[in-house]
Formats: structure tokens, sequence, C-alpha cells
């Protein structure tokens, strides 16, 4: 459990450091949102 604690938590900070503007970090949380819904539909 404590892996993928560190893993979640590298993974978004590595997606928050690809962001360069509040604009990208919006389409990036939008992209993240529409992955889990995705998931979510397959289930």
């Amino acid at each position: 459990m404590r892996y993928l604690s560190a893993l979640i938590l590298s993974l978004v900070l590595l997606t928050l450091a690809g962001c360069n503007t509040m604009q990208g970090l919006g389409k990036d949380i939008q992209k993240a949102g529409e992955t889990l819904e995705g998931a979510a539909k397959k289930k």
C-alpha cells in the first residue's frame, strides 16, 4: 500500500511539473477525468 501511494504521488508531481500554465493544468485534469470515466464505463 505504501508503494502504491508513493507511485501515485510521483505521477501527480511529474504531471504537475509538466504543466507550464493554468490552462495546461486544466487540460491535464480534464484528460485524467476522462480516462477515469472511460475506465469506469468498461467495468
